[in-house]
């Protein structure tokens, strides 16, 4: 059975609309985004898995947010090509508080000619934060492309130099 639960939790960066399946988290989404939201179509006992996974990513969003969490431990349900996949999958590798390049991406994904492939990857990312993907950013470090805008990305990586800081 396919369908998905929405709810929209508030943030720091703004408000975020989450969908879960009763598979895993499948979509975050920053206000302003583009394209259509996921629809509430679950009920019975799906739901009530959706619902769950849908608190639990609520509460470790909040955590990350306070600064007390650098990592996720959700289900994903995410869906892409077989390379967007090993894209978002490589994401979760990149330590919290820290940055790599597109280049570095496309090397730790074994396609290290593909830079502006994964840089495409990396913006079609449907859970950004949990995986990761404000900490990509340019060669030259500047910040590149954000799909919540690069003040959004400017705040994340602020927020885990600041976390990084306290923990240090």
């Amino acid at each position: 059975m396919t369908g998905t639960s929405t709810a929209t939790v508030d943030s720091p960066v703004g408000p975020l609309l989450l969908a879960a399946t009763a598979d895993g988290l499948t979509d975050i989404r920053f206000a302003g985004d583009a394209g259509p939201a996921p629809a509430d179509s679950l009920t019975g006992e799906a739901a009530a898995r959706a619902r769950s996974i849908l608190a639990a990513a609520a509460a470790q969003l909040a955590e990350y947010f306070a600064g007390e969490r650098r990592t996720f431990d959700l289900p994903l349900a995410f869906a892409g090509t077989p390379f967007q996949r090993d894209v978002w999958r490589a994401l979760q590798s990149i330590p919290h508080g820290e940055t790599i390049s597109y280049a570095e991406l496309a090397r730790r994904v074994g396609r290290p000619r593909a830079v502006r492939a994964v840089g495409a990857a990396n913006g079609r990312n449907p859970l950004p934060i949990v995986l990761p993907c404000h900490r990509v950013i340019g060669a030259d470090g500047s910040l590149t492309g954000y799909g919540g805008g690069l003040a959004i990305k400017r705040t994340l990586l602020d927020l885990e130099a600041r976390a990084a800081g306290r923990r240090g």
